[in-house]
């Protein structure tokens, strides 16, 4: 489409077959680029302003992905959210920006055309895209591997010029297994994907989050489901008492990831995303069940599930009967995971080295288990919700 400036025009620029309007607010037009949408920066912050960030997240509908579109439409940026099948999950994040300024685009991680228009203007590329259990169509190694590669090849190509990638914290070669043969596949496939991303994209940013809690999670929301427990009892490996979590608020890990885009020292470097304090994850699952009133006297029981084969076997059928979305996400890799203590190593930075204030999980969780207390609408004073049960010992220092 011809472009046509002069001062106080309209600018029309057509991309991916949607129209997106910008006002040229300046006479001065030497530095002006077509194709680079940085240079039609505008307006005084907030959703409709325009702060020169193009940014392509994928995996923009998944539970972080919603977070950090959020964030990034608040101060101004124009996003292009690719996505795969159905586009009605995806129209929801129409609101984290003004009008025209989110754009969607269909894709396939192993089409190259596909990913190369879901970047061609984009000056940001932001990879969320994983999976917490294997499927007929999508192994660890595609995702994690195959697929990253493939989007930072892509963003090699369009000339990006950050890309941020999200991996995970506790990633290894060769991880030591605890209930599976092998260890997890999961932290060892996000490991060569970090591998393969610096391959091609040498100046990426790598994030390693911790366990992620918020709203509509797989941490908090995996304690508590009902097909976890076994009735009224919890089994955990060597009865949590050897396994430390360092859980990160979702909010947070968006913030750092917003922070790295801005700040231009963080290319090519490693940042662990955990929370502030570190837990035994005995202590967090029993503070979980105070907070929602279901203690000693509901019937709660912490056990070793060593010593309980019919949870192993409801786990190994969940697996089987439901490969594509396991019941209460319960299957065995993420029961491995379970078990690895976060490791936070020394001399590699953290979001508080990208200025990210953390949240302590008690001043969240009450909020977050809420709708899960125990008989809430019967028999209770407002009273009885004043009073916050004793909160989890901090296990060790980072």
């Amino acid at each position: 489409m011809a472009l046509v400036l002069h001062s106080g025009a309209n600018v029309l620029k057509k991309h991916t077959g949607i129209i997106s309007i910008a006002y040229i607010r300046t006479a001065n037009y030497s530095d002006f680029n077509p194709y680079n949408l940085a240079s039609l920066k505008r307006g005084t912050g907030g959703r409709s302003s325009f702060n020169g960030i193009v940014a392509t997240v994928f995996g923009a509908s998944g539970f972080i992905g919603r977070y950090v579109c959020n964030r990034l439409g608040k101060i101004g940026t124009q996003l292009i959210l690719p996505y795969r099948g159905d586009f009605y999950p995806m129209q929801r994040l129409k609101l984290v920006g003004d009008l025209g300024q989110v754009l969607f685009q269909p894709y396939h991680l192993f089409d190259e055309e596909s990913l190369d228009k879901a970047v061609r203007y984009s000056n940001v590329v932001i990879n969320l895209v994983g999976r917490d259990w294997e499927t007929r169509n999508f192994s660890f190694e595609d995702v994690h591997v195959k697929g990253a590669r493939k989007i930072a090849e892509a963003a090699q190509r369009a000339g990006v010029k950050r890309l941020i990638h999200v991996s995970s914290l506790n990633v290894s070669e060769k991880p030591k297994a605890h209930v599976l043969e092998g260890g997890s596949k999961f932290l060892a496939s996000k490991w060569r994907g970090e591998k393969a991303v610096l391959e091609a994209f040498p100046c990426a940013t790598i994030i390693r989050p911790s366990d992620v809690y918020g709203q509509e999670d797989r941490f908090l929301r995996y304690y508590i489901h009902n097909w976890r427990r076994q009735v009224h009892y919890m089994p955990l490996w060597e009865n949590g008492e050897k396994t430390i979590k360092q859980p990160l608020f979702v909010s947070d890990l968006a913030a750092g990831i917003v922070n790295a885009i801005k700040d231009p020292d963080s290319a090519g470097k490693i940042y662990q995303a955990v929370g502030p304090k570190r837990y035994l994850l005995s202590e967090l699952v029993d503070w979980f069940y105070r907070v929602m009133r279901k203690d000693k006297e509901w019937g709660y029981y912490r056990y070793d599930m060593k010593y309980d084969p019919i949870f192993k076997l409801k786990v190994t059928l969940t697996q089987k009967l439901c490969p594509s979305w396991p019941v209460g996400h319960l299957h065995w890799e993420r029961v491995e995971r379970e078990c690895i203590t976060d490791t936070v190593e020394r001399g590699v930075p953290t979001l508080e080295d990208l200025c990210v204030n953390l949240m302590p999980m008690e001043n969240q969780i009450p909020w977050e288990l809420k709708p899960y207390i125990y008989g809430i609408y019967h028999g209770r004073d407002l009273e009885d919700f004043a009073v916050r049960p004793e909160p989890p010992k901090v296990a060790a220092s980072i």
